[in-house]
């Protein structure tokens, strides 16, 4: 079906001509007609390894409702506080609000029943030429800013070059991208510095574009706007929703954008379905699960298991106002853990690592804190089984690891990883004396009921927490750690405190997440990389320098098929475990929702989305009036 937007082919005579013109009727007449440079194949999505579900006339996707009513309000829990609404210095400078991403269109979007395929959004077409070397993106000529003026190819170059340069962690993500630049009205090239990255073309498609005629404009009072600074004025995007009321720090309102330029495409049908996102922000979870409940929001992610069996014993709840609901995660693996930052010495010594790993009772607590639902980490992939290293390394992984193997630690070939299993008073025992053991062999004593180092002096190590559920975690580590003759503190910091600290590295241990996606690539240099680990504000928050993680990262990077990819990652993952560059913590493998019953979705569910809220989901005025007026 065409897509019938003005600008796009329409009609059937149209449609009937394009077989024979060798055109997609899914496409606009003006962009097929032209041949793409270099006399490359115009595509319409892209993924790593080609494997596209949804052809290029596709008319939607197949996990919305495409007769989704619009309109409504979602309220919305968000943790911690903002004082910052750019994108470009997320996560370096100030808090970025919840929600803002909501404004922008990317060039591509992914499929949330696909494993990594992107279909053109602000960008109709895309091609590559077969070494991956370079990749040029078609912009759609009815791209709009809410202000009314087309998205140009020379907002998307300065859009790449502002996070290239002044986002460390985008620096990484796109150091392979050598530059952006225009190669005609609508086409944008991105040259890449060497061939045979089959991502690159995939997550430049990713990149959010800004509007360059409003970052290098004056705001109301006439101030030059600085695309490297926080700023609390609402910036213009293109996407279908804007800001339209905000307490800074406190709540965020957008609005949806009726008139939308991309509402009509097919891989926007039945999204975006509420006129408002109403973001309220809480400072820890203990006040919002009480906000929650006195209906002054709509929707809570519950991360505490604990909480979830305790905490929604009222009356909503009983009489169905109020639904809890799981929600499979397929989409992604990840390691949780406290990591060390290894740019202190005290960390740098393997056993040591090791010694804090055997002090945790993860059984214990499980058991007190957990309600037993969680499984203990054991792999950075956990969560996604092809990519968890399992047993010892054979085949193509082995092959991989044999080049490496002076530098790794030798129990890579010959020891399954598991981590220590604690869960009684003889295991926990058991597990303090091969820490005490491996300490001493590391040149540690305990003196005066005080561990000492090598040079004689006392240990110490502060935990920062960003949250209460961190803080109460640490708290129950504590005393392990303090049997084995270590000084612990615990600091709890809000949300900009912690996104300071850890952006200078101000920490001696942490909680960190490391996330994976259904096929990783450049974002493991950001992880896990070296040249990563000493840059202000990148991802690599402990400080990994390793030059065999380096080189299997780029075995997946650099990977030709998916059962290359595979085997690097079970590399990768069997290295990074044995280094013991965290103390694991657990995974669930569902996510907790509780909701007001005031929303309906599709069914199924997009396999990828978790639960799609909000983007597939939509308000509900039936069962709305049923449950009675909102707080």
């Amino acid at each position: 079906m065409a897509i019938t937007r003005r600008h796009l082919l329409q009609g059937t005579a149209a449609a009937a001509m394009a077989p024979a013109l060798g055109l997609n009727p899914g496409i606009s007449s003006l962009a097929q007609e032209q041949a793409p440079p270099e006399g490359l194949k115009w595509r319409h999505a892209v993924s790593t390894f080609g494997d596209i579900k949804y052809p290029a006339d596709f008319k939607r996707f197949d996990y919305v409702n495409p007769n989704a009513p619009k309109g409504g309000v979602a309220r919305l829990f968000e943790l911690g506080t903002y004082d910052s609404f750019n994108i470009v210095v997320a996560g370096i400078k100030g808090s970025v609000a919840g929600g803002v991403g909501r404004i922008y269109e990317s060039l591509m979007d992914p499929s949330l029943d696909e494993p990594d395929s992107y279909y053109g959004t602000l960008a109709e077409l895309v091609a590559y030429p077969d070494d991956f070397s370079y990749a040029i993106y078609r912009l759609r000529s009815i791209a709009r800013w809410h202000d009314g003026k087309p998205v140009t190819v020379e907002d998307v170059v300065f859009s790449f070059d502002a996070f290239k340069k002044h986002n460390p962690r985008q620096g990484v993500y796109y150091q392979h991208v050598v530059k952006a630049e225009k190669v005609g009205d609508h086409d944008v090239k991105f040259t890449f510095d060497s061939p045979g990255n089959r991502e690159l073309p995939l997550i430049i498609g990713q990149l959010n574009v800004l509007p360059k005629h409003w970052w290098e404009g004056t705001d109301a009072q006439g101030r030059k706007r600085d695309v490297t600074a926080t700023t609390l004025e609402p910036p213009l995007g293109s996407g279908p929703y804007r800001i339209k009321e905000f307490v800074a720090g406190r709540s965020l309102v957008l609005e949806r954008v009726k008139d939308h330029w991309a509402k009509d495409l097919p891989n926007t049908i039945g999204q975006d379905n509420f006129d408002e996102l109403r973001y309220e922000f809480f400072r820890d979870d203990v006040v919002g699960r009480q906000a929650f409940r006195a209906d002054q929001f709509d929707w809570y992610a519950e991360r505490s298991a604990k909480e979830w069996s305790v905490a929604y014993d009222f009356s909503a709840v009983h009489d169905g106002r109020v639904i809890k609901e799981k929600f499979p995660v397929l989409s992604s693996g990840r390691m949780q853990g406290w990591a060390f930052n290894l740019r202190r010495p005290l960390f740098r010594d393997v056993r040591l690592r090791r010694a804090f790993n055997y002090a945790f009772d993860f059984e214990e607590m499980n058991r007190t804190l957990s309600t037993g639902e969680y499984h203990r980490n054991s792999s950075y992939f956990d969560g996604i089984p092809d990519f968890m290293a399992t047993g010892l390394p054979e085949g193509l992984e082995l092959e991989m690891l044999e080049p490496l193997r002076d530098k790794v630690p030798p129990e890579v070939f010959t020891t399954p990883y598991k981590d220590p299993v604690g869960g009684t008073p003889e295991a926990v025992r058991s597990n303090l004396r091969e820490a005490t053991r491996l300490l001493k062999e590391a040149g540690f004593e305990v003196r005066d009921r005080k561990l000492v180092d090598p040079a004689g002096q006392p240990v110490s190590v502060e935990i920062l927490c960003p949250d209460e559920g961190n803080e109460r975690i640490s708290l129950f580590y504590k005393p392990s750690l303090e049997r084995l003759g270590v000084t612990v503190s615990i600091r709890r910091v809000d949300d900009v405190q912690f996104q300071n600290r850890t952006r200078d590295y101000d920490f001696d241990m942490t909680t960190v997440v490391w996330p994976q996606s259904l096929s990783p690539g450049n974002e493991q240099r950001d992880w896990f990389g070296s040249k990563a680990a000493e840059k202000p504000g990148s991802r690599n928050l402990g400080g990994i320098k390793n030059p065999a993680v380096d080189a299997l990262i780029e075995r997946i990077i650099f990977a030709k098929t998916r059962a290359e990819q595979t085997a690097a990652c079970k590399a990768m993952d069997r290295v990074l475990l044995w280094n013991f560059y965290c103390v694991p913590h657990f995974n669930y493998g569902f996510q907790r929702y509780a909701r007001w019953d005031r929303f309906s979705h599709p069914d199924p569910l997009p396999k990828y989305g978790v639960s799609g809220f909000p983007t597939v989901w939509w308000y509900d005025a039936d069962k709305a009036a049923k449950i009675g007026k909102r707080s």
